[in-house]
């Protein structure tokens, strides 16, 4: 017998390989002002851009601040001038929605899904555009049954107030029978429990959890929600 009927999926880091993405925009977007990317600021921006999203699952920042300042920062610390911050971040938004790599082939395991009968819908943070030009993209918005994106619907994950919106729009949903995939430990599984629902912390490189949030599971491979959903 199934256990889940529903499946939660975050997005970047769990489906597709943001990391990858990321790089491919920063890349393209700051050579069209003629300065070439080196790993280190790559590897910089990164931190940047994660510990704005960090304050955001906080509710210290705004999105608008998040999306700002992560440039202006890298801009300050790499003494890079002359660039007007929105122009770079418009174009970046655009490269990085333009471009996507599965994780695991994902998409595989999405339509496997969805020929076992299994709903599926997609909860994220990102930049609504990029997000659902991305999936466009990929063929995912054809594998899932819906798409909540906090910009959209007025709440930031792990919010509650995020997935009682998700949860208004789902027919003949049942907490116990809902599991939330992802890799955030403080945006996804955090998320999970203030929403009432199961957990899986999507896990590939063995990190550490070094917080008070314990998952319900804890997954090397995409490919063992199967066993946990119940249809092996």
């Amino acid at each position: 017998m199934r256990k889940y009927d529903i499946i939660f999926w975050d997005v970047d880091d769990t489906l597709l390989d943001f990391g990858r993405s990321e790089q491919y925009a920063l890349s393209k977007a700051f050579a069209m002002y003629q300065i070439e990317t080196t790993p280190e600021m790559i590897r910089r921006y990164s931190e940047i851009n994660l510990s704005y999203w960090k304050r955001l699952e906080l509710g210290e920042v705004d999105k608008l601040t998040v999306l700002r300042n992560r440039f202006t920062d890298l801009f300050k610390e790499y003494e890079i001038p002359g660039i007007e911050v929105d122009a770079f971040r418009a174009s970046y938004q655009q490269l990085l929605g333009s471009v996507f790599f599965f994780l695991e082939e994902s998409d595989r395991l999405l339509r496997e899904l969805q020929q076992a009968g299994i709903r599926q819908y997609i909860v994220t943070n990102g930049v609504a555009s990029t997000q659902r030009n991305k999936l466009k993209l990929a063929g995912m918005d054809m594998l899932v049954d819906g798409l909540f994106i906090s910009e959209e619907v007025g709440a930031v994950k792990p919010e509650k107030t995020f997935f009682d919106a998700c949860f208004r729009e789902i027919p003949d949903l049942e907490a116990e029978r809902c599991i939330l995939v992802g890799d955030s430990l403080s945006s996804d599984m955090k998320g999970a429990a203030n929403a009432g629902i199961s957990s899986c912390w999507y896990c590939p490189k063995e990190t550490v959890n070094t917080t008070e949030i314990i998952p319900d599971y804890t997954i090397k491979s995409l490919w063992e929600i199967k066993k946990i959903i119940g249809i092996l």
